[in-house]
């Protein structure tokens, strides 16, 4: 008998000690508005890594959960365009960052507004919403505080046609070269 309920104790302290940790590693959320269509939403429900951030910076590219401004109660979802140091403008339809034009294929469409440039503060954070004409964000005069970032996002759950890990887009792969794209069409051989 002793042997019996010291197995269900084990059993239960492995469990709370399960929970415990994945209440502190990862969270659920659910997407409420059509901020970040195409890549996620109304309604969808997504799992944040919460622990990534100790071991790396965030990126540009990277689909963040956080805490606006001036608001504690709600969380808000975006993708972060520029990091801190960098500058960022919005003219004529293109995010430029640091004076090079993005290419960013998860956008719904392109902006139809224009945003002055302006340096990322130390531990801040330009974001945008994917739906760059229907999203509440950073466009809008405001940063996001590193401290206010709750994770990121990595693995959409529900509904079953949207499983599966969240695209990442790399800093590398965003950022265009005009020269470079210039050069390679004045290199470009005769008939091609």
């Amino acid at each position: 008998m002793k042997t019996f309920l010291r197995e269900i104790g084990i059993i239960i302290l492995l469990g709370v000690i399960i929970c415990f940790l994945l209440q502190t590693t990862i969270q659920r959320f659910t997407v409420i508005g059509p901020s970040m269509e195409p890549s996620s939403h109304d309604g969808q429900q997504l799992i944040t890594n919460k622990i990534v951030y100790h071991f790396h910076e965030p990126e540009r590219g990277d689909v963040i959960i956080f805490y606006p401004p001036n608001q504690e109660q709600e969380v808000y979802i975006k993708r972060i365009i520029a990091l801190p140091g960098d500058t960022v403008e919005i003219k004529e339809g293109i995010v430029y960052v640091s004076g090079s034009p993005l290419e960013e294929p998860y956008i719904k469409e392109p902006p139809r507004y224009t945003f002055q440039q302006y340096k990322i503060p130390p531990d801040s954070y330009f974001v945008l919403g994917d739906n760059r004409n229907n999203s509440h964000d950073s466009h809008n005069g405001w940063v996001v505080l590193r401290q206010n970032i709750v994770g990121k996002v990595w693995l959409s759950i529900w509904p079953p046609s949207k499983w599966g890990l969240i695209p990442t887009y790399p800093q590398e792969e965003q950022i265009t070269e005009p020269m470079s794209k210039e050069l390679s069409l004045l290199r470009r051989p005769e008939g091609a």
